[in-house]
């Protein structure tokens, strides 16, 4: 055995190391093949801008709740900060974009992010008029069971588990005011 190949295995004979290539190779092959059409430079430029949206109405809407300094930062220094770093990154890629090919055709699995988009911005308004227990049990549920194609049982008992925790976490621990109904 030669160890001159620095990417065979230790102890690993040729053969092995090309039977290890093929499956590479094949599976590869066949992620290329799953992979969806790439939308085209229209849709890679799209995206960027609605990204850019976000990122500048994140900038001021972060703004708005106030930054604060760095020794006493206020509630929007860091949806600011990451709002900053969405836009500049969104930017990028609608000045480099155009020659990209990683954004994908529309499809169901677009339907399933629209969905789990308008699901959150549902969380966010109903957590202060009812609390987050309910919106968030829900929240849980509708990703799992719809989005993540779980079954009902486990999607029941993980959603309620999971609330159970941050409930515990962030309500009895942390003490963090979160509206709530309970």
């Amino acid at each position: 055995m030669s160890t001159s190949d620095p990417a065979r295995p230790p102890g690993a004979e040729p053969a092995d190391a090309d039977l290890l290539q093929a499956e590479a190779d094949r599976l590869q092959a066949e992620m290329e093949e799953a992979r969806p059409p790439h939308g085209g430079p229209i849709s890679q430029i799209s995206a960027a801008v609605v990204a850019l949206a976000v990122g500048v109405l994140g900038m001021a809407g972060s703004y708005a709740l106030g930054l604060g300094q760095l020794t006493q930062p206020g509630p929007g220094l860091w949806p600011f900060a990451i709002s900053v770093v969405i836009t500049v990154l969104s930017a990028v890629l609608v000045v480099t974009g155009r020659h990209l090919e990683d954004s994908e055709r529309f499809s169901r699995a677009s339907v399933q992010v629209a969905v789990g988009v308008v699901t959150l911005v549902g969380l966010a308004a109903l957590l202060p008029v009812i609390g987050f227990e309910v919106p968030s049990l829900l929240l849980m549920f509708i990703w799992l069971r719809w989005l993540g194609k779980e079954s009902w049982r486990s999607s029941i008992v993980i959603s309620i588990a999971a609330v159970a925790v941050f409930y515990v976490l962030f309500v009895l621990l942390l003490q963090i005011p979160l509206p709530r109904l309970i």
